[in-house]
């Protein structure tokens, strides 16, 4: 039974990380963005965020975050959410709902411990800024 269901594969939409300056803070933060490189509008957009990891051998946790999207527009990126640097040293993982049509589609993306730094950047598509992405 099991081997009949399809489980499609998500292709083309991932998470990034881009490290702006915020007048409210006078510092560069980091946040999330979704971005949909993929030729579809995705509808239905649900992304769960949370992190989670271990500091100076004591296990942290976050609550859970939850952030709903009408839709994201082919070929475009959508701000999901500040991360705040007391949780780079955590793996930051994004869990990522939607629907194309009438099939729905999920995948989970996570940041590992200390993988949002200006070392792992690249150019993050569509936005055109250097950033840490996620695939």
């Amino acid at each position: 039974m099991k081997k009949d269901i399809i489980i499609p594969e998500v292709e083309n939409v991932f998470i990034a990380a881009v490290q702006e300056w915020s007048d409210d803070f006078m510092e560069k933060v980091w946040y999330a963005y979704l971005v949909n490189d993929s030729d579809f509008d995705i509808d239905s957009v649900m992304v769960v965020s949370k992190a989670f990891g271990t500091i100076d051998g004591e296990m942290k946790k976050t609550s859970v975050l939850r952030h709903a999207f009408v839709q994201v527009p082919a070929v475009s990126v959508v701000k999901i959410e500040m991360i705040e640097k007391s949780l780079l040293p955590l793996n930051n993982e994004f869990m990522l709902t939607f629907f194309i049509g009438n099939t729905l589609y999920d995948k989970k993306y996570i940041f590992k411990a200390n993988s949002i730094n200006e070392n792992n950047v690249e150019e993050v598509p569509i936005l055109f800024v250097d950033g840490v992405i996620v695939r």
